[in-house]
């Protein structure tokens, strides 16, 4: 579907050559055109990459076919135009600053470029060229029965409703368009007013912007009775394809055709999910789509500053690679049929983040949540290393069973009855709690192209979540709280402290205590918990480094046999947070055992964006947002040594 201005503000040669590649070996290619024209040498790349593709083409004019739109139609083996439809060829046209040899050689040039256009024509028609050079210099419109009859067209079908609307801002230089064809240059709806970017050989004209079919009705419709009606389907539309971001090409589709509203969107939806099920035609028919209605645009835009936050590699043929931020909000604006026309730069971007229609608040906010993330997996933190990961579904407390508070499974005699175990009070509690802060991506920052609100503070904020759930797992170890049976965590009565600096010996020791630990049931059976991690302060890391991984014994000859029995038998991790007692260290056992447990609210391990309600004049209110819960479920698989 060719619905769109031929260049690089609409459909670029390189889009389209990409995309024709992609439909691989196809025998048939069909292509619907409303477009009025733009930019001739990109036209004619894309002609000629027509011109040589092997498939059967045909070509079905929508609504209009003008300027360079017309030159590609000419690719195609069929053309096929409604009674009511029009194609417009004329002479090129364009401008140049410079001194008069400049101008003469631009006015050769121009001359080079009408020449490859009859060509093109004349090809087709198998006019005559002086003919076809007094039908470009006359601005010359053909209806469809007119274009059947030259030789532009092979087949008259059935008047159409217009399947949109076109805005331009070059209208005056259409000089001789037909009275009745002017409504579908007026704006209508969502159709952008756009200042037109600068000139070329063929001239570039706003985006068309789909738009409703007229009612066959004695009473025309306003226009903003139909921007309202457009406005609906559109978002209807939407709807139905939320949730199925695989099926962008086809709602775009969808939008582009007016016949189209969400019910028929959602039967569309349902047949491409069915596709598959039955065998694939041999004959295979493709259409090549191309739709300037914001979704295609948005992912382009999000692809660049996710880019320029170093989040994924460049795009080579990105179209917004060299576009600032306030570019981009504008581009987010334009695409979506949304006007900024006469506004400044401050309530153009307010625009690009309040308007319903805007994707780029959201884009900003993904850019942003990418942000936070790299900055939580990047945060050198230790606790994951060693505390069990678990999830809670809501806020409430939730009661955990810990380590040996069952006892061996008695044996059942053949034909006796299973029996009940019993859950002693020594369970531990683990609650939900909300960690969060806001930040700001405002105007001031889209404006000066600023990425600090989208890059380095989200990330900043991302470290600092993961560095929270740190503060709270090693103030649990450091603090020393009071366990469920009221006794603080580490205690003589659970068997789990002890002292002496770090050595081998003191190493056994703090490991025996682990190993011996005996369950709460009602015959205290042995665990056999293995401790697998040694946490200590920086300033040990080095020695308690040597002493485990050392083959012998300080001190003793190398030769006498003498091995060092705790060698390997923990990971060292080194924490600062343990600086208020650097000389202590803690035995862990192996991650996933009841020690210290971090759960997340249904399991979301990371922390995420919200909008908060609403948006504000001066940008987007955003929160970062952690739902954790931390609490120490067994004293049993964790020891404590002073250090002393």
């Amino acid at each position: 579907m060719i619905y769109d201005e031929i260049g690089g503000w609409g459909i670029s040669a390189q889009q389209f050559a990409r995309e024709l590649s992609n439909l691989g070996k196809v025998t048939q290619i069909t292509a619907r055109i409303h477009s009025p024209g733009g930019d001739v040498f990109e036209g004619m790349a894309i002609y000629n990459l027509l011109k040589g593709h092997p498939a059967h083409k045909v070509c079905h004019i929508d609504g209009l076919a003008a300027s360079m739109a017309s030159v590609i139609a000419m690719a195609f083996d069929e053309v096929i135009m409604p009674a009511n439809a029009m194609m417009m060829v004329h002479k090129p046209w364009g401008g140049t600053i410079g001194d008069a040899d400049e101008m003469r050689k631009y006015a050769d040039l121009l001359d080079k470029v009408e020449s490859t256009l009859i060509s093109a024509y004349q090809t087709k028609t198998g006019m005559d060229e002086t003919e076809l050079q007094s039908l470009l210099a006359e601005e010359t419109w053909l209806t469809g029965s007119e274009a059947v009859e030259k030789g532009f067209a092979d087949t008259l079908s059935e008047p159409l409703q217009m399947a949109a609307a076109l805005n331009s801002k070059r209208l005056k230089d259409f000089e001789n368009m037909p009275e009745a064809l002017k409504n579908l240059f007026a704006p209508q709806g969502n159709a952008p007013v756009n200042n037109p970017p600068a000139a070329n050989p063929q001239g570039n004209v706003a985006d068309p912007q789909p738009a409703p079919a007229a009612p066959a009705a004695t009473v025309q419709p306003t226009h903003e009775q139909i921007a309202a009606a457009n406005k609906q389907r559109i978002d209807g539309i939407n709807a139905a394809f939320k949730g199925f971001d695989n099926l962008t090409e086809l709602k775009n589709e969808c939008i582009a055709n007016a016949d189209i509203d969400a019910a028929a969107a959602k039967d569309k939806i349902l047949a491409k999910l069915g596709e598959g099920a039955a065998p694939a035609a041999s004959q295979p028919q493709s259409t090549i789509i191309h739709a300037g209605n914001g979704n295609l645009v948005g992912d382009s835009i999000r692809a660049h500053l996710l880019t320029r936050a170093g989040h994924q590699k460049a795009e080579k043929d990105n179209q917004f690679s060299s576009f600032n931020l306030m570019e981009m909000a504008r581009a987010s604006l334009t695409e979506r049929g949304i006007s900024s026309h006469g506004m400044n730069k401050m309530e153009m971007v307010g625009k690009a983040f309040t308007h319903s229609s805007s994707d780029f608040g959201q884009i900003l906010l993904d850019v942003a949540n990418k942000s936070v993330l790299m900055g939580w997996e990047k945060a050198n933190e230790t606790f994951e290393l060693w505390t069990k990961k678990g999830e809670l579904s809501d806020f409430k407390p939730t009661r955990r069973v810990g380590l040996g508070e069952f006892s061996s499974l008695p044996e059942v005699p053949e034909g006796a009855e299973y029996t009940y175990g019993t859950i002693g009070d020594h369970g531990a509690n683990i609650t939900l709690a909300s960690y969060g802060k806001l930040f700001s991506i405002t105007r001031q920052a889209i404006i000066n192209d600023d990425l600090n609100m989208l890059k380095d503070i989200p990330m900043k904020m991302g470290a600092a979540a993961k560095a929270t759930i740190a503060d709270l797992v090693y103030e649990l170890l450091t603090g020393n709280a009071k366990w469920v049976d009221g006794k603080p965590l580490f205690h003589a009565d659970h068997n789990n402290l002890t002292s002496g600096e770090h050595s081998v010996e003191n190493y056994g020791i703090a490991a025996e205590l682990m190993e011996t630990q005996t369950g709460h049931g009602e015959d205290g059976r042995d665990l056999n918990i293995m401790p697998e991690f040694l946490i200590c302060h920086p300033s040990k890391k080095r020695l308690a480094t040597q002493i485990i991984k050392s083959s012998s014994v300080k001190g003793a000859d190398a030769n006498s046999g003498i091995y060092n029995p705790v060698q390997d038998f923990a990971t060292v991790i080194s924490e600062a947070r343990l600086k208020a007692a650097k000389d202590a260290y803690y035995l862990s056992a192996a991650q996933g055992t009841d020690t210290i447990e971090v759960a997340y609210l249904d399991g979301i391990d990371t922390p995420y964006i919200e909008q908060q309600e609403g948006f504000n004049v001066d940008g987007v209110s955003t929160k970062v947002r952690m739902d954790a819960g931390v609490a120490a479920l067994d004293f049993r698989g964790l020891v404590k040594s002073t250090g002393k």
